[in-house]
C-alpha cells in the first residue's frame, strides 16, 4: 500500500495532508472522462463528507475546468423519514443549488420520491400490506432503491455509463467490508467499482477506509462549503443518541455518535427506533413527535406467537388460505385494521401540524395524492363501496375531505351496502361475496365490452365461495395433507391445491 492508496494515514501525515490528497484524486478521476457523476446524499455524517470531499476539490479546479461534466446529487425522501432529518435534507438540497450557482459548479441537487403507487401507505393502509418484517422487506426496494435506480438509469440512458460517488466505508460492519473488498477486486479502473445492480455504471467510495472519527474531525475542521453548519449536524447526531453525547473514543468499547442511525420513522426492521426514543428523550422541545414513536411501535407488535394475527385475514391477496404448521398463514390487513391505520395518521398529522415548530405546521404525513389512490384501491380493486376513506378523513380531521368526487355514484352503493348489512347481518364472508360480485357488475355496466367479467367472478367465487372461514381453512388443510402425501413434507398449500413455496403475501 502507497501514501497514494485511499484513505490511507501515514504516521507522519497530518490529516491536512491526507486531505489533500484525496482532493487531488478526486479531481484526477473527474477530469479523466467525461461521465457524469450522481453523489448520494442523505444528509448523515457519511454522505455530507463524501460531497463536501467533491464540492471542495471541484472547487480548487481553475474555471475552465469545473464544468468538465456534470454532478447530480440526489436524496431518496420515502415522505415517512424522520422529520427532524427530512427537514435538515430538504434545506441542504436548496442550499446546494443556490451555492453551487454562485460558485460556477456543475452541481444540481435532485430530491427523488418514490412512485404514488410505491409509497409506504398506499401499500399498508391502501393494499394491506403488513408493516415490514424480515421475511418481508416490502419497503426498501420500493421507497429507497427505484427512485434513485430509476434516476441513475436515466443517466445511463442519457450518457451511456454513470459514476455513483457514496459514502460508504468499509468499518461500518464485516458484511460492508466484504462486499467492498469483492468488488475492488473486480476493478478494471482505479478506485471504480463495478455497480452489481446498475449496468454501465461505476461506484466510487472516496471515505472508504474512514473511521467515524475520521468523518467528523473531518466535518468539524473543515467549513461546509454550501453554507450548512457541520456543528448543527453533530448536534443533531448527539440528540439522537441515548446517552446525549458524542465521546472522545478512546478504545473499541466507548460508544460512539457515529453509532447513530437515521431512517424512516415507521420502520419495523429494526426492534426500536432509538433516534427518534432518544431525541425525544434528550430535547423536552420534541415530545412533539411522540405520536410518531406510539405509531411506530403500534405497527411493531410484541413478539408474540399471534403477533398482529387478529389485524390480518385468512386468505392472501390472491385470495387462497395457506396452511402452516396447521395454521393459515396471515394475509394483508382486514379493512378494520386498515382504517385504523389511517385514523392513527391522520391523528398524528394532526398533533404534529398543531404541537411541532413552525417548519411541520404544513406537514404531510400522508399526501392527499396518497389517500386519493388508497381510496381507488379500497372502492375499485378490493370492491368495498362503502367509500368510508371520505368519512373518516371529515371525523378524524374535522374537515372536508379534499379529494376528488369518483366517478362511481358512491351514495347508491353505500345504500346498497347498508342493505346488504342488514340482510346477511353477522354472516360477514356472504355479505364480502355479493358486495364484491355487484361491485364487479357495477364497474361493467358502462362498457361496450365486458371482457373478463367471468374471470373476475370466478375468482370471487373461488375467495369467498364457502359457508364460513372455518370451512375454506378446514378444506385448505384437507387439499395439503392430500398432497403431502406424495410431496416432500413441510410445503405450503395453497386452497386451490396447488403446491408452493411460503409465500410472503
Amino acid at each position: 500500500m502507497t501514501n497514494l492508496d485511499l484513505g490511507y494515514i501515514a504516521p507522519q501525515e497530518s490529516f491536512q495532508e491526507r486531505i489533500n490528497e484525496l482532493k487531488e484524486e478526486v479531481k484526477r478521476l473527474y477530469l479523466d472522462d467525461e461521465i457524469p457523476w450522481v453523489v448520494g446524499y442523505s444528509g448523515g455524517k457519511d454522505s455530507t463528507a463524501t460531497l463536501q470531499l467533491v464540492w471542495l476539490a471541484l472547487s480548487d479546479l481553475p474555471e475552465e475546468q469545473r464544468q468538465h461534466k456534470q454532478v447530480y446529487v440526489i436524496s431518496t425522501d420515502t415522505l415517512v423519514e424522520n422529520p427532524i432529518v427530512s427537514l435538515w435534507v430538504s434545506n441542504s438540497l436548496k442550499k446546494m443549488e443556490e451555492e453551487a450557482v454562485k460558485q460556477s459548479l456543475p452541481i444540481s441537487a435532485h430530491k427523488l420520491t418514490p412512485r404514488l403507487q410505491d409509497t409506504f401507505w398506499v401499500n399498508l393502509i391502501g393494499k394491506g400490506y403488513p408493516a415490514p418484517r424480515p421475511r418481508f422487506r416490502w419497503c426498501t426496494e420500493r421507497l429507497k432503491i427505484n427512485p434513485s435506480h430509476d434516476f441513475i438509469s436515466e443517466k445511463v440512458h442519457k450518457y451511456g455509463e454513470t459514476i455513483v460517488v457514496l459514502g460508504t466505508r468499509k468499518s461500518e460492519s464485516k458484511a460492508r467490508a466484504r462486499v467492498m473488498n469483492r468488488l475492488a477486486s473486480q476493478r478494471i479502473r482505479d478506485h471504480l467499482s463495478p455497480n452489481t445492480t446498475l449496468a454501465n455504471s461505476w461506484v466510487y467510495s472516496p471515505i472508504e477506509t474512514w473511521s467515524n472519527d475520521d468523518v467528523w474531525t473531518f466535518l468539524v475542521q473543515e467549513k461546509n462549503p454550501w453554507g450548512y453548519n457541520n456543528e448543527d449536524l453533530l448536534t443533531m447526531y448527539q440528540g439522537a443518541t441515548a446517552d446525549g453525547e458524542c465521546p472522545l473514543v478512546v478504545d473499541t468499547s466507548t460508544p460512539s455518535c457515529g453509532d447513530s442511525r437515521f431512517g424512516c420513522w415507521v420502520c419495523t426492521m429494526v426492534e426500536q427506533d432509538r433516534s427518534m426514543k432518544a431525541m425525544i428523550q434528550n430535547d423536552e422541545e420534541k415530545d412533539w413527535m411522540l405520536p410518531l414513536l406510539e405509531l411506530r411501535n403500534a405497527l411493531d407488535p410484541p413478539k408474540t406467537a399471534d403477533k398482529d394475527r387478529h389485524l390480518r385475514e385468512n386468505r392472501r391477496m390472491d385470495g387462497h388460505i395457506y396452511i402452516f404448521n396447521g395454521r393459515p398463514v396471515p394475509g394483508p390487513y382486514k379493512k378494520s385494521a386498515r382504517e385504523h391505520w389511517l385514523r392513527q395518521v391522520l391523528e398524528a398529522q394532526i398533533h404534529l401540524r398543531k404541537y411541532g415548530p413552525v417548519e411541520v405546521k404544513e406537514i404531510e404525513l400522508i399526501s392527499v395524492k396518497e389517500l386519493e389512490e388508497i381510496r381507488r384501491i379500497w372502492v375499485l380493486d378490493k370492491h368495498e363501496f362503502e367509500d368510508t376513506l371520505p368519512r373518516i378523513y371529515r371525523q378524524t380531521t374535522g374537515e372536508h375531505y379534499p379529494g376528488q368526487s369518483l366517478a362511481r355514484d358512491t351514495n347508491a352503493y353505500q345504500t346498497i351496502s347498508k342493505l346488504l348489512e342488514k340482510i346477511c347481518e353477522d354472516d360477514s364472508l356472504h355479505y364480502q361475496l355479493v358486495r364484491n360480485l355487484l361491485s364487479v357488475e357495477l364497474q361493467q355496466k358502462s362498457k361496450l365490452r365486458r371482457t373478463g367479467i367471468f374471470k373476475k367472478i370466478d375468482k370471487i367465487f373461488q375467495k369467498l365461495g364457502h359457508e364460513s372461514d372455518i370451512e375454506a381453512i378446514a378444506e385448505a388443510l384437507h387439499k395439503k395433507e392430500e398432497i403431502e402425501k406424495i410431496v416432500l413434507p413441510n410445503s405450503s398449500i395453497s386452497s386451490d391445491g396447488e403446491l408452493r413455496n411460503y409465500p410472503l403475501i
